[in-house]
């Protein structure tokens, strides 16, 4: 079977950036680009081993950030040439093996998605190169002098992205026949240049935008906050065999159905609510609960929070009391389970798991707490997440739609049947999330997956 190489080109200066530092080290939801983009790598389990090819005047920045995050993939880091095909090359002839499977992205491109990787690497099973593109939206001119010469037709245009992916000795001899041409922004184009393969495209993701101009950096950093992710499809739940979970808010709706199916796969499961006497406002009782948990089992694996409460009204007619009593269930609450569950998931490396809401992304009139209280949760998760990462503990917010819990009943009454997602649906997903090695994520939850 062919190793597949990821090589991470974050080599340019960014001369249309205009900034102080070249884009690949300024920092976006709290990282750089660089590091967002090498994670996408690391996660992706179709990626064995990444080269990184960085701008040589700011190696020292590229070593500090490699010695910080621990990555596991990253074999070599190489310093990049003058140009884009220059940075190529020396990643491609870094690589030793006969033949390999070789997948060239722009660090400057740091939305890829797993999907894309994935679809990459299938496609090098029948075709020796592969481009990412997505159809253009937009009618597209040929201009001349600023007097349109051509409107070609749009269904035959696409917008290029990267990757761009091939097989080792096809793009290494493409650019031994290419050395003396500087005529290329990109590799695809040395091997339709030189007509020496086919070159099939997978389809990209409009997402998936390139970092050029300092506004970019504006709407990337929105992107970030709002930005969701799906649990990978190949978690298998029979791992939650003697996991030891803790679920608040366990007793109803989301958390019961949580409890209910981890405890088919024979995991040790821990239900508390005020139905049993615990309050997560209350930091002391949850931290009395977990130490309890602990005393019991020896360890924690899996802390999840799903408890809340949904109350509707104008700021101006609601009573302060009440305002303050859904903020503290509702966000504070999720702070005191997750500094109460530290200690304990990081003996196991485990996983911390919030609930947020599709209301997070914008504040919805007459539900201001709620919306604001389940943004405040994800920014939470998201910080969380990366000042544990010494520690090793994940940290992940659950996004779902609308569910067909007693609190969306007593919220909303009657709604139309089939038009909510099962909690049950919820359930797996996050109990596949919570064995999975992703952290800092938004994953969301909807109708059509699983």
């Amino acid at each position: 079977m062919l190793t597949n190489y990821g090589i991470i080109l974050a080599s340019g200066m960014g001369t249309r950036y205009s900034n102080d530092i070249p884009k690949q080290f300024v920092k976006i939801a709290g990282k750089t680009v660089l590091e967002h983009t090498i994670e996408i790598f690391e996660k992706s389990s179709n990626i064995d081993k990444v080269i990184l090819v960085i701008t040589p005047e700011y190696r020292q920045i590229a070593e500090e950030i490699l010695l910080k995050n621990d990555y596991k993939k990253i074999i070599k880091l190489l310093n990049g040439g003058k140009t884009r095909k220059e940075s190529s090359y020396i990643g491609i002839t870094s690589i030793d093996d006969k033949e390999a499977n070789v997948v060239i992205h722009d660090c400057a491109r740091p939305f890829l998605t797993p999907k894309i990787i994935k679809d990459c690497i299938n496609a090098l099973e029948k075709y020796n190169a592969v481009d990412v593109a997505i159809h253009s939206a937009d009618t597209i001119i040929k201009v001349k002098s600023n007097i349109i010469q051509e409107i070609p037709e749009r269904k035959h245009l696409m917008r290029g992205q990267t990757p761009q992916c091939f097989k080792l000795s096809l793009i290494k001899k493409a650019h031994e026949l290419s050395k003396d041409d500087e005529n290329f922004t990109d590799d695809c184009g040395l091997i339709v240049k030189y007509n020496l393969d086919d070159v099939y495209v997978v389809e990209g993701d409009i997402e998936n935008i390139k970092l050029t101009y300092p506004s970019d950096i504006y709407m990337a950093d929105r992107l970030f906050q709002v930005r969701c992710s799906s649990c990978p499809e190949d978690i298998n739940l029979d791992n939650l065999k003697d996991k030891v979970i803790v679920v608040f808010g366990g007793t109803s709706g989301i958390g019961e159905s949580i409890v209910k199916l981890a405890r088919e796969y024979q995991a040790k499961v821990y239900a508390f609510s005020l139905k049993t006497g615990c309050d997560i406002t209350s930091y002391s009782n949850v931290e009395n609960n977990l130490q309890l948990v602990y005393s019991e089992t020896g360890k924690i694996d899996s802390v999840i929070n799903t408890a809340g409460i949904l109350k509707m009204g104008k700021i101006s007619e609601r009573s302060i009391d009440e305002i303050y009593n859904e903020i503290n269930v509702n966000y504070l609450g999720s702070v005191n389970v997750s500094k109460a569950s530290i200690p304990y998931l990081a003996e196991t490396k485990g996983s911390l798991l919030l609930f947020a809401s599709s209301s997070y992304t914008r504040g919805r009139a007459l539900y201001s707490i709620y919306s604001s209280s389940k943004a405040g949760i994800v920014n939470f998760a998201q910080a969380l997440s990366e000042e544990l990462t010494a520690e090793k503990i994940r940290v992940n917010v659950i996004n779902p739609e609308r569910t067909a819990t007693p609190m969306r009943y007593k919220a909303f009454g009657k709604e139309p049947e089939g038009s909510l997602l099962n909690p049950e649906t919820v359930a797996e997903v996050t109990l596949k999330t919570s064995l999975s090695n992703l952290t800092g994520e938004v994953i969301d939850v909807r109708k059509t997956k699983i």
